[in-house]
């Protein structure tokens, strides 16, 4: 039986995404988001294995679910779940999720950027319908991975100031190189929308979310007002179906 919204606030549930680097929880008390926070891949403990309370799982990495649908009162979001149409069997569930979350908070048309991992766009048009998208090798990925396959490149952090476009050492290099194109991209995958949707809500998410939303708006002024941000869509996303009663 579908549960109602009433009784989704009596109640209390947990969210879990499972991504390709970490796990990331919320616990929700009905409709309203309490709290979040992320960890390492894992396996349930003993007492997660007895807990009862309610579990909505969303997750890219089919390993680690296997550790976690085992426990009482689990239940996992499969693609179909979510209402969009026009959606592919290889589309991931937390794509699917986010955009239905920006789209739930936003409006649609929506075109939903999660800055994790792997960057991923997700276009939704003003009918709910999947317009496509596209991927690539997130900012943290693509520092690791200069670091990990070259002799003599360095590991960096990159913080929240923009660096000197032409660069005097290699650090500062790494941060221009990779930095400016990905936002040069962001902009284009951007602007690319708005000619077609010039009225789109723009959302970005992800672990990189906010960094790269901040960088976009002091480097393209003119999408100050066309971008936001909130680090929790995908739970949105999935809040919103749970709470309608789509999942059982």
């Amino acid at each position: 039986m579908p549960h109602s919204t009433s009784s989704f606030r009596r109640n209390r549930w947990l969210a879990l995404a499972i991504g390709n680097s970490r796990l990331h929880w919320a616990r929700f008390d009905g409709d309203r988001l309490q709290t979040a926070w992320d960890e390492a891949h894992r396996p349930p403990t003993v007492a997660e294995l007895s807990d009862d309370t309610p579990l909505w799982i969303a997750s890219v990495v089919p390993p680690q679910l296997q550790l976690w649908q085992s426990r009482p009162n689990t239940h996992i979001f499969t693609l179909d779940r979510v209402p969009l149409g026009g959606t592919y069997p290889t589309l991931g569930i937390d794509r699917a999720l986010v955009a239905w979350g920006a789209g739930m908070r936003w409006g649609f048309p929506v075109l939903a950027i999660d800055a994790g991992t792997a960057l991923t766009f997700t276009a939704v048009d003003g009918d709910r319908q999947l317009v496509g998208g596209a991927i690539l090798p997130g900012l943290g990925l693509q520092l690791r991975t200069l670091a990990r396959n070259t002799a003599d490149l360095p590991a960096i952090e990159i913080d929240r100031s923009l660096p000197p476009r032409w660069a005097g050492d290699t650090p500062t290099a790494i941060h221009s190189g990779v930095l400016y194109v990905l936002l040069a991209g962001l902009r284009d995958f951007i602007e690319t929308w708005q000619q077609q949707f010039p009225h789109s809500a723009i959302a970005l998410t992800g672990g990189d979310g906010k960094l790269l939303c901040e960088a976009l708006h002091r480097q393209f002024s003119h999408l100050d007002r066309a971008i936001s941000f909130d680090p929790h869509l995908l739970f949105r996303g999935m809040q919103h179906l749970v709470t309608l009663g789509r999942e059982k």
